[in-house]
């Protein structure tokens, strides 16, 4: 066997394992057996195989590895998302005399790091690379911001970025979507504009975390530019562009076009298709997403992974469909063989809750926690939900009180305990609750509304007066409310007052972050819907007062709290009260 030939033989059995030792053994067989050359390429698809232990006696069958061959595993592990067993080679590399590293192990080394999230094993390759002379390599430069980025330190993917003398549409790509992840979207839109004011023309990658992004603060304007783009420069819609795209609709009030970008999909995997069963979800539209969950199951779509089931109970939760979401339930292990996650328990609680049903709900975690498996505060914290919800007060003080031994420093724990009381008239329980808060420096997370007109995006907090126009909104929203008041609508009562976020007065009840928003909208639009963004849950006020707005002012009015959607429509919402 020549060694061209042996070579072609090797390629032809790409990453099969079996195929590889049948030419590995006649490699041996015809005196080919110690061929660095050979051994690298058998090396380079037997780690794409994922073969480990095959992939690490064939190197240790070579006698002296060179530089070439600990760059080749060291780029197939990491390539192949095998991180330690790259980190193991980059460890004996170094311990290796004669052998040097190049650009090329620093970066697989760094993504690697990435992947495990070991900052501080990162930043020993990052000082090993500046020690070398690669610290201002483009390539490795590129990945150290995504290893930062990555690993939650925005300000040392910075830092990295500006000392970059030439940066490259990777390096931007890396540090918008380590934004991105990182929730800074707003951050994360301007570094967009940016790169393109540097004359760098975005890619796929780069448009997958701009639609990213603006799903994140509600950016549709930029959000729909982005579409026009890539269908106007005839850009490929593939897997990961579609999949944002119809994330981005969904988390913009938009799910019909959500599901205009699924079906021009020409190919589709389990994230696009748990993509649309949560934009049904969060929309209130449960018996879509179960719908289209059984189409996935029944139409050869994609096996469906423990997000899609995350997703589909939480389409079940929402929507009351009980039933449903216990034969999902059951499926996700009997069918598919998948463990449920703490998720999947929470969103079953969740479920079982809202539909009422305290003392099944309360018996699952009970069952879950003899087996072990009840570790998580979200589970008592979903039961906590469902105890308010049906005011069922005296075991949702008793699970409050649970809540805030396991974690005493969470205030939001704190506050559902307040708000307990309050419902249930203990307002002396209430200044206790509050009292230790203020004791404690436990502070509420502070609410915020964000809503886009003409492509600019506007924050209001509650009893915001930051606004230039602010005297004009508060005008426009009183008369508002004393339109819908006319129509019927009255302030909720002062127990109800108590439960929500940071108001105790009626004043804080008429300037809430997402009435200012909505005002604001209305104002500054005619003739179309408005979409506002709140980062809480919106308030049992808010609630009841945009379903008469949306009478008086003749408008859709849609607002993504926390945790879904609701389209407010001639006076009722599309979540039918049960949320």
């Amino acid at each position: 066997m020549a060694n061209s030939s042996a070579y072609e033989a090797i390629v032809r059995a790409g990453p099969r394992l079996n195929q590889l030792q049948q030419v590995h053994a006649h490699l041996i067989v015809t005196g080919y057996g110690h061929s660095r050359s050979l051994l690298t390429k058998l090396i380079t698809f037997a780690c794409s195989a994922k073969a480990l232990a095959y992939t690490h006696l064939l190197f240790l069958s070579v006698p002296l590895p060179d530089d070439f061959l600990f760059n080749t595993i060291i780029k197939s592990t990491s390539k192949s998302r095998l991180p330690l067993h790259c980190l193991a080679y980059y460890r004996r590399m170094l311990s290796s005399s004669n052998v040097s590293p190049s650009n090329y192990t620093f970066t697989s080394v760094i993504k690697s790091s990435a992947d495990l999230c070991e900052l501080k094993i990162g930043k020993g390759v990052h000082c090993h690379a500046v020690v070398s002379g690669f610290g201002l390599d483009s390539y490795v430069q590129a990945s150290l911001v995504a290893l930062y980025a990555k690993c939650g330190d925005v300000g040392g993917a910075r830092k990295v970025f500006d000392e970059m003398p030439v940066k490259s549409v990777v390096a931007w790509n890396s540090l918008v979507s380590g934004l991105e992840q990182n929730g800074l979207g707003e951050e994360a839109i301007r570094v967009f504009y940016q790169m393109r004011e540097s004359g760098l023309e975005p890619d796929s990658a780069t448009f997958v975390s701009v639609l990213s992004a603006c799903a994140q603060t509600g950016g549709i304007g930029l959000g729909s530019w982005v579409h026009r783009y890539i269908v106007d420069n005839g850009l490929e819609l593939n897997v990961k562009l579609g999949t944002a795209l119809v994330n981005l609709y969904s988390r913009c009030g938009d799910v019909g076009k959500a599901r205009g970008v699924f079906d021009e999909m020409k190919e589709t995997n389990v994230a696009a298709w748990t993509a649309m069963i949560s934009a049904y979800g969060s929309h209130g539209c449960g018996k879509k997403a179960v719908e289209f969950f059984n189409k996935m199951e029944d139409d050869d779509g994609p096996i469906p992974n423990d997000v899609t089931f995350v997703a589909v109970l939480s389409a079940c939760a929402h929507a009351g469909l009980v039933e449903e979401g216990r034969s999902v339930y059951k499926r996700m292990s009997k069918r598919y063989g998948l463990v449920p996650r703490v998720e999947h328990h929470v969103c079953m609680v969740d479920m079982l809750g809202r539909a009422g049903f305290l003392d099944e709900a309360y018996s699952f975690i009970h069952e879950l926690d003899a087996a072990g498996k009840a570790t998580s505060p979200a589970l008592w914290t979903a039961m906590l939900g469902a105890c308010k919800m049906h005011r069922n007060y005296d075991l949702g003080v008793e699970i409050a009180k649970r809540l805030i031994a396991l974690e005493p420093e969470n205030p939001g724990h704190h506050v559902m305990l307040s708000n307990i009381y309050a419902l249930s008239g203990k307002t002396d329980e209430v200044s206790h609750v509050r009292d230790g808060m203020i004791k404690n420096n436990l502070r509420k997370q502070v609410g915020y509304s964000v809503i886009e007109v003409e492509k600019k995006t506007y924050m209001f907090s509650m009893g915001d007066e930051s606004h230039p126009e602010t005297g004009e909104i508060y005008k426009y929203l009183e008369t508002l409310m004393s339109r819908c008041k006319e129509i019927g609508y009255a302030p909720v009562s002062e127990e109800v007052m108590h439960q929500v976020e940071e108001e105790e007065k009626e004043y804080a009840l008429r300037y809430h972050s997402e009435k200012l928003a909505v005002a604001f909208g209305l104002l500054k639009t005619v003739d179309e819907a408005i979409t506002v963004v709140k980062n809480l849950r919106i308030c049992e006020d808010c609630h009841a007062a945009f379903k008469y707005i949306s009478i008086v002012s003749n408008r859709q009015i849609i607002v993504r709290d926390k945790l879904r959607f609701h389209h407010f429509q001639n006076g009722s919402c599309s979540c039918l009260d049960y949320w």
